[in-house]
C-alpha cells in the first residue's frame, strides 16, 4: 500500500512539473514558431501548432531592415552601464547598511524592498520632466540613471543579505591588524562575496534589459529593443514582433542560466531576518 502511495505521489509531482514546464516553455515555443512560420500557417482559422513549415523570410526582413542593431546596441549598453552604476553605489551602501545595528538595518532593508511597490509611472513622469531640463532626454546616460533608480534597491537588498553572512570576526581581526574600513571592504568582504555580487549584477541587468516604462518616457528618436517590440505590436506585424521578441528573450535565457550557476541559498540569507 505504501509503495502504491509513493508511486502515485511521484507521478503527481512529475505531472505537476510537466504542467509547469509546459506553462513556461509553450509561450516561448509559440514565439519562436511564429517567427519561423509562413503567414498561411498562422493566419488561418486553426493555426498549426507544430513547426511543419519553416521560413527565414521574417528573420531576413529583420536583419536587413537596419532597425535591429541600433536598439540592440543601445539596450546592451544601457543594461551594462546600469549594472556598473548599481554595483558601484550598491556595494558600499549595502555593506554600510549590513553593519548598522540590527533593527536599523532591518528597517532600511524593508524600506528598499517596499520602494519597488510604487507604480513605475509615478516615478517615470517626474524623472522625464527633470531630464528635459538637464538635456538628458533620449540619451544613453539618462536612461542609465533612470534604470538605476529601478535596479539599485533590488541590488542593495540582495547584497545586504550577502554581507550579513560574512562573519564579523574576519573584519575585527583585520581592523586590529590596522586595516581601514575601505581596505576591509575591498580586500576581505568583496572577494568573499563575488557570487552574491554576481547575482545582484545579473538581476540589475535583467531589470534594465526589458524595462519599458522609463524607456517610453525617455526615448524619442532612439528606442530600445522593448520599444521596437511594442512598435511592431502596434502595427499588427506578428511575425516581426515574434522575431524581435526572440532576440529580446535570448539574453534573458542566457543570464538566467548564469544566475542559476551563481545562486546559492546563502545569497538571500539575512535579507529579512531580525
Amino acid at each position: 500500500m505504501g509503495l502504491v502511495v509513493r508511486t502515485a505521489m511521484r507521478g503527481m509531482r512529475l505531472l505537476g512539473l510537466l504542467l509547469v514546464l509546459g506553462w513556461v516553455v509553450f509561450p516561448v515555443y509559440l514565439m519562436v514558431k511564429i517567427s519561423l512560420s509562413p503567414p498561411e500557417a498562422v493566419l488561418r482559422p486553426v493555426p498549426e501548432i507544430g513547426l511543419h513549415r519553416i521560413t527565414l523570410e521574417h528573420w531576413r526582413r529583420l536583419l536587413s531592415s537596419g532597425g535591429l542593431y541600433p536598439p540592440l546596441i543601445k539596450s546592451l549598453t544601457v543594461a551594462g552601464l546600469t549594472v556598473l552604476l548599481s554595483l558601484l553605489i550598491g556595494v558600499p551602501s549595502a555593506y554600510a547598511i549590513a553593519r548598522l545595528p540590527r533593527n536599523w538595518s532591518y528597517r532600511l532593508s524593508v524600506a528598499m524592498f517596499l520602494s519597488r511597490m510604487l507604480p513605475e509611472v509615478v516615478i517615470a513622469l517626474p524623472i522625464a520632466v527633470i531630464f528635459i531640463r538637464l538635456n538628458l532626454l533620449d540619451t544613453v546616460m539618462g536612461l542609465v540613471f533612470a534604470h538605476t533608480v529601478k535596479a539599485l534597491p533590488v541590488a542593495c537588498w540582495l547584497l545586504i543579505g550577502v554581507f550579513r553572512s560574512i562573519p564579523r570576526d574576519l573584519e575585527e581581526q583585520a581592523s586590529v591588524d590596522g586595516a581601514t574600513t575601505w581596505q576591509i571592504l575591498f580586500r576581505i568582504v568583496i572577494p568573499l562575496s563575488l557570487g552574491g555580487i554576481a547575482v545582484a549584477g545579473v538581476f540589475a541587468y535583467l531589470l534594465s534589459w526589458d524595462e519599458f516604462t522609463y524607456a517610453i518616457y525617455l526615448c524619442l528618436a532612439k528606442p530600445t529593443l522593448p520599444l521596437k517590440v511594442y512598435y511592431y505590436v502596434n502595427r499588427g506585424d506578428w511575425f516581426l514582433t515574434s522575431a524581435y521578441a526572440v532576440v529580446t528573450t535570448l539574453p534573458v535565457i542566457v543570464l538566467t542560466y548564469v544566475l542559476h550557476l551563481f545562486l546559492r541559498e546563502d545569497v538571500f540569507a539575512g535579507s529579512l531576518k531580525e
